[in-house]
């Protein structure tokens, strides 16, 4: 029996109130397991494409399915359920700063709880050992009672992966992890974010300006251009000069 994609965009379409195209034509299979790549200049589309996914961007027109099943209209709980399988990985970190790291990775299972027990903070025991397993992962369990404003940017990113990694989430969506971090810290995050895409076959989709990275962790590399798909190849099939198509005359980022 065939199986179907576990993400599948057909003819998507974004536009934005100000008539700015974000998506054109999008036509995508991300098969389960895959750690993705999405290259391309700011502004090409690629935080629109990710953010789709989760629908914390609705689309203008055509459909995006997740096994199979049409993900557009959902509301209530199908969509909090949608958001539960999805983890997301921002730029910013998205922590809460006065809030200890513990807590912080503990928000990752509100969306397995009501909302009294989790505004009280009452997690199982059992929540609160994965939590620390959690941060073992990122080797960040040495601060969990730390307080996140207390953290440099690097191991706030962790913390934001641990809470990730608490949603069990089929699919991982990173939008600029490492652009704020140094290269040594960047590799860390990175390579934690591939350690869960080998240990779980977690789905990753990560956005990423570096060309470098891209080459060095994924396993498929899609490259937009002013919201188009203009690149979708295997990471045994890219060549560096294929880059030039998605960046500019040096194939730089700008």
């Amino acid at each position: 029996m065939e199986t179907k994609p576990l993400i599948q965009f057909k003819n998507v379409q974004k536009i934005y109130p100000n008539g700015t195209v974000g998506l054109k034509d999008i036509n995508l299979d991300i098969e389960e397991g895959q750690f993705v790549v999405v290259v391309g200049l700011s502004g090409a589309g690629k935080s629109t494409l990710l953010r789709t996914i989760n629908r914390m961007h609705d689309i203008t027109d055509g459909d995006i399915l997740l096994e199979g099943k049409s993900i557009i209209h959902y509301k209530g709980k199908a969509l909090r359920n949608l958001r539960r399988s999805v983890g997301m990985i921002f730029q910013g970190f998205n922590l809460v700063k006065r809030s200890s790291v513990e807590r912080n990775v503990l928000s990752g299972r509100v969306g397995y709880y009501p909302t009294w027990k989790s505004v009280l903070g009452l997690f199982t025991k059992e929540d609160k050992a994965k939590a620390v397993e959690a941060l073992q992962r990122v080797n960040m369990a040495s601060k969990i009672y730390s307080r996140a404003d207390e953290l440099s940017g690097g191991q706030q990113q962790r913390v934001a992966i641990a809470r990730t990694f608490m949603q069990n989430p089929k699919i991982i969506l990173a939008d600029e992890p490492v652009a704020s971090l140094d290269p040594l810290t960047t590799e860390a995050v990175m390579d934690d974010l591939k350690q869960l895409n080998r240990d779980f076959g977690m789905t990753v989709l990560v956005n990423l300006h570096s060309v470098p990275l891209a080459l060095k962790y994924a396993d498929r590399i899609i490259g937009l251009r002013a919201g188009q798909l203009v690149y979708d190849k295997m990471i045994a099939d890219v060549k560096e000069t294929d880059f030039d198509s998605i960046y500019d005359e040096n194939g730089k980022v700008k």
